[in-house]
């Protein structure tokens, strides 16, 4: 396979910036964005057999074809702040255009580099019903990429690492990399680890957000996932992560996917981490929020808010495993082992406690000390209302009955914050963040 033709920096174009610009300023941490494409010979894969349950799948090379993408880069100014590690992140197609969470301040305060991979065709082409693709929002700039198809996403995503580890992405210099990928990307980022990563080792590690415990076939022709459609019944294809990797693979999921992998739950092991928190969804009223800013910033239109939407934000959980995960490849320190949720009955239902909350899991400080009901139960039928679980806030004679007074109140949520901490599943920094969230969040005037 011949690397990769590599251009950039990109400028120019109609918004004369790079798709998604992150909401926090690069510049106070010292930080520079760049954009660069690539233009390459991508190859797809079959599977020899069955994508078998224990995910040891062994894959054949098959058909090649031309692409041309983007990657954007996040990183320090100086490269002597570099911390020589990149978060390679195969960005999220599902909502119709690209996701991705580059702004994490577990990169962004550590001098680690972040590299958003272009790497499915909805991200360049974007949907047929709603045309939000890159080529879509800035023809002028992005007008010349060009994406065969998901089959070939695989090959892109490894060539886009191995541009990295060259270092043929101007200042960017980093030995170490982590593959990052959440939900529809995570399904593809697993069957990546189970049957490309030992073909060709690109990663030193993998951070695998909200996963609903099955892969992406490698062969789906030019089929999108497209949630504005009703979503055709599969086959059940659930499997766990292969269990005979050379590097360390973290899943981290919310009480949602934490229902679907219930199945093909799987132990903790040297080279294995999983983590699930109760009371959690897929989405949060905090994502929805910021992800709202964004939308409104570069499509020009507002994006409605669901006052529903679960609010105990995940991301905090995902700043904590990359910090372990770092730790993990460099120094071989295996994050803490957590508890997993209840289930009970058959067939296997989360064991819900007498606010109607999960019991079991990680158990961040909405949950352990609670003003409302979070969880993943949907607040109504379609599929972003499976996703964004729900909210319900106790009624104020119940919080007064609970904690008596915003004092006391805050007194427990620190304690239960600063518990999670010790725990090993929150950073000091989000302590912090959380506190004053909670702060904001007391429903009674005093």
């Amino acid at each position: 396979m011949a690397a990769p033709t590599v251009t950039g920096p990109i400028d120019g174009g109609m918004h004369g910036r790079p798709f998604a610009r992150p909401l926090v300023d690069l510049d106070a941490h010292g930080y520079v964005e760049e954009e660069w494409f690539l233009d390459g010979e991508a190859t797809s894969y079959t599977v020899d057999g069955e994508m078998t349950r224990d995910g040891r799948w062994s894959l054949t090379p098959s058909a090649t074809a031309p692409y041309r993408t983007r990657v954007v880069v996040y990183r320090p100014v100086d490269p002597a702040q570099s911390s020589g590690v990149a978060v390679v992140c195969w960005n999220n197609v599902s909502a119709g255009y690209e996701l991705f969470g580059g702004e994490s301040l577990e990169i962004l305060e550590n001098g680690h580099a972040f590299v958003g991979v272009s790497a499915q065709k909805v991200g360049v082409h974007g949907l047929e019903s709603s045309r939000m693709g890159l080529v879509d929002w800035d023809a002028e700039r992005y007008g010349s990429l060009h994406h065969p198809g998901d089959d070939f996403s695989f090959d892109i995503f490894t060539q886009a690492a191995q541009a990295v580890r060259a270092g043929r992405l101007g200042d960017l210099r980093a030995d170490r990399l982590v593959a990052m990928g959440a939900s529809q990307s995570a399904g593809r980022l697993v069957s990546y680890i189970n049957g490309v990563h030992p073909l060709e080792r690109a990663f030193d590690g993998y951070l695998v957000q909200i996963w609903f415990g099955s892969g992406t076939s490698f062969n789906v022709g030019d089929a999108v996932v497209d949630l504005s459609k009703p979503q055709p019944r599969r086959a059940s294809t659930l499997h766990q992560v292969r269990d005979d990797l050379d590097v360390p693979v973290f899943v981290v999921n919310s009480e949602l996917e934490a229902i679907a992998c219930f199945n093909v739950r799987q132990p903790d092991t040297d080279r294995f981490r999983y983590w699930e928190a109760a009371g959690t969804s897929h989405v949060s009223a905090q994502v929805q929020a910021m992800r709202a800013v964004k939308f409104e910033r570069d499509f020009g239109r507002p994006q409605p808010l669901t006052p529903t939407t679960n609010r105990i934000p995940i991301l905090p959980l995902y700043d904590s495993a990359l910090h372990h995960l770092v730790r993990w490849i460099d120094e071989g320190t295996p994050p803490p082992v957590q508890p997993r949720i209840d289930f009970a009955g058959d067939p296997p239902q989360v064991v819900r406690d007498d606010h109607g909350i999960g019991t079991g899991g990680i158990r961040l400080p909405q949950a352990e000390v609670p003003i409302a009901v979070n969880s993943s139960i949907p607040a109504g039928d379609n599929i972003f209302a499976r996703l964004n679980g729900s909210w319900e806030p106790f009624p104020d004679d119940k919080v007064r009955a609970l904690y008596g007074d915003r004092a006391t109140y805050l007194a427990r949520f620190e304690e239960a914050a600063r518990a999670a901490e010790k725990a090993g599943v929150l950073l000091a920094r989000d302590v912090d963040a959380l506190l004053a969230e909670a702060a904001d969040a007391w429903p009674l005037g005093d």
